[in-house]
């Protein structure tokens, strides 16, 4: 039986490795950076579509409520303001928008010579470690 965080890092450090041998075009940092704007907005987009053209979704955007006695009470009453859930066809495209954007991040990662297993590794660990005190 194989361990689940070594497969995990394995397969980041492997998909960060392919990125690297297979970005061709928009090897310039200046290409990447842009390139992730760009999917940044496609992600946006398709969301905006899932509610507009395809209606799977809709936002139901009402001020969130953060007057409350306990972190649960206030975790439990504030809402993403989706109504609904994406179909097989919105999930794909967003899928492959967030594919492609972290595809760019990994190059990003490769250009600056930074370990994205390793971020995401010490991204998890704040959030664990400091809890409730690590809100964004």
């Amino acid at each position: 039986m194989s361990d689940n965080k070594t497969d995990s890092a394995l397969i980041c450090k492997d998909f960060q490795n392919q990125v690297s041998q297979v970005l061709i075009r928009h090897k310039s940092i200046l290409d990447i950076i842009t390139k992730l704007d760009q999917y940044n907005a496609r992600i946006n987009r398709a969301l905006a579509k899932s509610v507009t053209s395809c209606g799977c979704i809709s936002i139901n955007a009402t001020k969130q409520d953060y007057d409350r006695d306990s972190f649960e009470e206030m975790l439990s009453t504030v809402n993403n303001h989706i109504v609904g859930k994406l179909c097989d066809n919105c999930k794909e495209v967003m899928n492959e928008e967030i594919g492609s954007y972290i595809f760019y991040l990994a190059a990003l990662c490769n250009v600056l010579d930074l370990d994205l297993d390793h971020i995401v590794k010490s991204e998890y660990n704040t959030i664990k470690t400091l809890g409730i005190y690590s809100l964004k």
